[in-house]
């Protein structure tokens, strides 16, 4: 649409208005800011010193490899898995676990996925962030992975009678 001399008077003040609305807006932050506004070389420029709290750090990377505390936390699930054979899932005087009568009959890999699901699903829901569903659902995953024959050492699937 061509620019007519009947919409100047219509522009001018939308201009004006915007003029009016940097003006406050430079007004308020005058007033609520610390701010250098005078320059030794003449200029018009505006230096605001506002006190912004620093970001934390990252976390340093001290064994040169591991970025999101990998080891650290590769150690806890080490520890949290040593206990396990300690407690109750183990049967007093023998090395059984209720998962070995699980897999006698076939069923250690859907058993352990379906803990593995109930545990996540469950993480932050039941006494918030509760590094125990996780812990739990890891170790899951882990016989997960064996069971479903996908380590090294089990390589033939489970056959069910």
């Amino acid at each position: 649409m061509p620019l007519t001399h009947t919409m100047l008077p219509d522009i001018m003040n939308d201009k004006e208005q915007m003029l009016n609305s940097w003006s406050l807006l430079y007004d308020e932050i005058m007033d609520n800011t610390n701010i250098n506004s005078t320059n030794p070389s003449g200029e018009d420029k505006i230096k605001f010193n506002l006190n912004i709290p620093d970001l934390p750090e990252p976390p340093t990377n001290t064994n040169g490899f591991w970025k999101y505390h990998e080891d650290v936390i590769l150690k806890e699930i080490r520890d949290y898995l040593s206990g396990t054979y300690n407690s109750h899932y183990a049967s007093p005087g023998s090395k059984t676990q209720t998962l070995d009568l699980i897999e006698g009959i076939g069923d250690a890999e859907p058993f352990c996925r379906s803990n593995a699901i109930k545990y996540l699903s469950r993480f932050g829901k039941k006494n918030g962030k509760n590094q125990r569903d996780l812990l739990k659902a890891i170790h899951y995953c882990i016989l997960l992975y064996h069971f479903s024959g996908l380590c090294n050492e089990n390589s033939s699937p489970y056959e069910t009678f």
